[in-house]
């Protein structure tokens, strides 16, 4: 399969691709609100849900047998790193959007992970190709302990909007907030405007 690099969309939002306050690592740290949580592949279940015309429940099987893509990205930690050159492979956004036809009431995407964890974004940010749900890090099973089997990546955003553990969506008519934005953080987390806290 063909990797896509996007890694130039940083030119949308600014003239850098290293966001100000950011420093370039090549490691990649593990953040998480808690501990791992423990899966059951034969019971994982993805749900898409709300402001669609069909709503949507895709066993692991099933999710990973959509269309897949293979994505060259940069990821920007709100805590102050950027890992460039990143290669995830998983399932775009609009490509479930589609699949569950959004309706046209739908603004808002509310993300939900089997630890519990919300994250929220506007439905235009998320309706990017560059927004994947992805089970491959660098041709590699996504690691536990960064999100695996699922998680989300927002190349355009802090990783606090990228769930680790996602387990389904929620398109909303109303914004609402998520577990970090409730507590402080940003709710719109550009890294090329520092947005970091609100």
């Amino acid at each position: 399969m063909s990797t896509t690099d996007v890694t130039d969309l940083y030119r949308e939002f600014g003239d850098e691709r290293l966001p100000p306050g950011q420093r370039e690592t090549e490691a990649f740290p593990v953040l998480s609100k808690g501990s791992v949580p423990t899966l059951d592949p034969d019971s994982w279940e993805f749900t898409v849900t709300g402001a669609v015309k069909d709503d949507l429940a895709l066993s692991w099987e099933e999710f990973r047998d959509l269309p897949r893509t293979t994505q060259k990205q940069d990821f920007h930690c709100v805590t102050g790193w950027s890992k460039f050159d990143c290669s995830f492979t998983g399932v775009s956004f609009p490509t479930l959007a589609e699949l569950a036809g959004v309706s046209e009431e739908a603004v808002h995407v509310m993300f939900s992970a089997l630890d519990g964890y919300t994250t929220n974004l506007p439905l235009e940010d998320c309706m990017r190709d560059e927004v994947l749900f992805a089970w491959e890090f660098d041709g590699e099973v996504l690691p536990k302990e960064h999100g695996g089997p699922l998680r989300v990546v927002t190349p355009h955003k802090y990783a606090y909007k990228g769930a680790k553990w996602v387990d389904g969506i929620e398109f909303l008519t109303e914004p609402q907030r998520g577990f970090w934005e409730k507590r402080g953080y940003s709710n719109t987390a550009d890294p090329w405007n520092e947005e970091r806290y609100s």
